[in-house]
């Protein structure tokens, strides 16, 4: 986006918005706020822009411990619960896996013993190491878990540790930019236990209205059943 278009969406002057990329001009905080809301810029960023600004970050980045923060976990562990017998998992910015129901406990244990699992547990390196056996569609899963990473960062960039990640796992992909075919309008992910497939599409649920920068960080996976 370029100046003009920033200050024109924003509201505010071009030369305004020139002063303060350039620092001749020091932002006010509700400059900042317009700015920040214009380029829909992630919580944990704005805190990042308010603090290089010279004024204290507004926004919260609570733990489990926070009863408000417990209040909303609690919320989110109910859906996982909700959706027994199917499994269900919590994760956070860096695919560190936050919460699993024990639909999704007993799938990832009938396939890889969960005791040898370095905490906290990583999705994607889970995914890309010992669970890559079990995965029937791997060709077609791995490209689509990459993509999908980068797209389903907060903000739509990869912050440097989750771009660490996936440029440590890239070269584990395997046939990348390979086109899946176009057999069902999702790409399932299959695992193979026992001999058995077991297909499975997933949706995601983050929390639509997050003041807080862990919340809007946590998303919900639940996976659902795919018979095709």
């Amino acid at each position: 986006m370029s100046q003009l278009d920033l200050a024109t969406r924003a509201g505010v002057t071009p030369r305004h918005v020139s002063f303060v990329e350039t620092g001749r001009s020091k932002p006010s905080r509700e400059l900042l706020s317009l700015m920040a809301d214009t380029l829909d810029i992630p919580l944990r960023d704005r805190n990042e822009l308010y603090l290089a600004a010279g004024f204290a970050p507004p926004y919260t980045s609570m733990s489990a411990d926070d009863d408000e923060f417990a209040e909303v976990m609690a919320a989110l562990e109910r859906i996982l619960d909700s959706h027994e017998p199917l499994p269900g998992v919590i994760i956070d910015r860096h695919w560190n896996l936050v919460r699993a129901n024990t639909a999704a406990q007993r799938l990832f244990s009938e396939m890889i013993d969960l005791s040898t699992v370095d905490q906290p547990a990583n999705v994607l390196r889970l995914m890309f190491g010992p669970l890559r056996s079990h995965v029937a569609n791997w060709d077609a899963i791995s490209t689509a878990l990459m993509t999908r990473a980068r797209r389903e960062a907060v903000g739509g960039v990869p912050d440097p540790e989750l771009q660490a990640l996936l440029d440590e796992l890239a070269p584990l992909a395997g046939v990348r930019h390979a086109p899946p075919a176009p057999i069902s309008p999702v790409i399932d992910v299959e695992f193979l236990i026992d001999g058995t497939v077991h297909r499975y599409f997933s949706t995601i649920t983050t929390v639509g209205t997050a003041a807080d920068v862990s919340l809007q960080e946590l998303r919900v996976e639940l996976f659902h059943p795919h018979q095709r």
